[in-house]
């Protein structure tokens, strides 16, 4: 099955969600850009969202697939039943996806998550599942 394409990593960069997020006055409009963003992103068929493509260690219900391309760059698709994880997926996107396993393994997710300004506005649950979504992209780019 193909995945369906979307705009993060290619369209909208990490630079351009940290341009957005530094213009943002406060938390609730960083909040809001979250949630734009995350409509942007494509829902993912209902025929992948099965139990072993579930990221566990998220309170919302999230699910993460990919797919490596010939030249050994990754492709991911992902969806969550809440927006805002909608939102944050959308960050992690624009981060790994199109790169390659060395350049998702040496990629500073903290330093970029530090400069979007949002992780200590995070409830510890929606920070540990933004880990884990991090994490499990990782172990796939590992193989």
């Amino acid at each position: 099955m193909t995945l369906p394409s979307h705009p993060f990593g290619t369209e909208i960069t990490c630079e351009a969600i940290v341009d957005l997020m530094s213009q943002a006055n406060g938390w609730e409009d960083r909040y809001r850009n979250v949630i734009q963003l995350g409509k942007k992103l494509p829902a993912m068929p209902e025929a992948l969202k099965q139990d072993e493509l579930k990221v566990s260690g998220c309170e919302s219900q999230v699910w993460l697939t990919h797919q490596q391309q010939a030249d050994g760059s990754f492709h991911f698709a992902a969806d969550s039943d809440a927006r805002i994880v909608r939102g944050l997926i959308t960050l992690v996107l624009a981060a790994y996806e199109g790169k390659n396993a060395e350049q998702i393994q040496s990629f500073d997710i903290d330093g970029y998550f530090e400069q979007l300004n949002l992780i200590a506005h995070l409830s510890p649950s929606r920070g540990n599942g933004l880990k884990a979504i991090v994490e499990q992209i990782k172990a796939l780019a590992e193989g």
